[in-house]
């Protein structure tokens, strides 16, 4: 039996897995701020579905260090041993979110996948993962001639390379607020925040009453734009659209993803109709004198929630 997480800002998911099963024998979604931590959760787990668990693997949305994630967008740290004593196993395996996500593209069929960019279907080498959702996580796939070996990376936190005299602004008052600005501070949950409040301001623009009273601010402005119910909201998706293609190219080019970029995370599913609608793959593509390499590469948005852990399961089955 193996114990797979994938625990992240918003929700912590277990699940069980038989060694040999592609599916979840059981799963379960915990609220991660309710929780003081991931040993607490596996205990509850493990309260409401004992089990006898020989491997266990947790994919964490930070960077992996010595067996010890410190998250900047977790409540709490997580250590591998003090989960490990919980399932009275020697060690536990923790791998960052989205190297579990990477791990888990391997048990991806057609119906897990919305295609942006066909590309060049046929085409091996190297590939990559990027996933927007609380924050921004990446990850590289590297090609070893035989299967794909998933690399961890923090790449969401790289500077954020503002490509228009706008996006120059939005850079500029972000840093004014936070100082370093990275790509997660504009391509994520938060980063749609940020880039509504920063449309305000430049257009001198009343916050609305929907947005101050929204308990998910991201959400609100999300749909508000995809209805088509206030133009800075739906300027705002669009930008952050722009933004993702943008920087997934870039993620593309650096670990010369010629196999495929996987789009995953919360946010991509939410948002296909407008990711369709050509502003992200515009971006992917607009890399100058290599624009003809990146049209050749295939681009599909992971709808599959569980891939994760999948993932973690696959890895911890290794």
């Amino acid at each position: 039996m193996i114990l797979a997480g994938d625990v992240g800002a918003t929700t912590t998911r277990l699940a069980l897995f038989a060694a040999e099963a592609a599916d979840p024998l059981c799963l379960e979604t915990y609220p991660s701020s309710e929780h003081e931590g991931l040993e607490e959760i596996v205990a509850a787990f493990l309260a409401a579905h004992p089990a006898d668990v020989r491997h266990g693997c947790f994919g964490v949305a930070g960077p992996v260090q010595s067996g010890r994630v410190n998250a900047v967008n977790l409540a709490w740290p997580v250590d591998a041993r003090p989960v490990a004593a919980v399932l009275g196993l020697p060690s536990v395996g923790l791998i960052n979110d989205l190297e579990a996500t990477a791990y888990g593209v391997a048990a991806l069929g057609p119906r897990d996948l919305a295609v942006l960019n066909e590309g060049n279907p046929g085409a091996t080498g190297n590939a990559a993962v990027i996933a927007a959702g609380t924050g921004l996580g990446e990850a590289g796939l590297y090609w070893d001639g035989q299967r794909h070996r998933p690399i961890a990376s923090e790449g969401g936190h790289v500077d954020f390379a503002p490509r228009s005299g706008e996006e120059i602004e939005l850079y500029r008052f972000l840093a004014g607020e936070v100082g370093h600005v990275s790509y997660e501070r504009v391509c994520s949950g938060m980063g749609l925040v940020n880039i509504f409040r920063f449309l305000l301001h430049a257009g001198s623009l009343p916050e609305p009453a929907w947005f101050r009273e929204a308990t998910d601010q991201a959400a609100a402005v999300s749909q508000a734009a995809l209805e088509n119910r206030h133009e800075a909201a739906s300027r705002s998706l669009d930008l952050m659209v722009s933004i993702y293609g943008a920087e997934a190219g870039n993620l593309a080019l650096k670990v010369m993803a010629t196999a495929g970029v996987y789009v995953g995370g919360g946010i991509a599913p939410k948002i296909l109709p407008r990711l369709g609608q050509g502003g992200f793959m515009r971006a992917f593509v607009a890399k100058g004198r290599l624009s003809g390499l990146m049209a050749q590469i295939p681009v599909k948005v992971i709808l599959n929630e569980e891939t994760a852990l999948l993932g973690a399961a696959l890895c911890a089955a290794a």
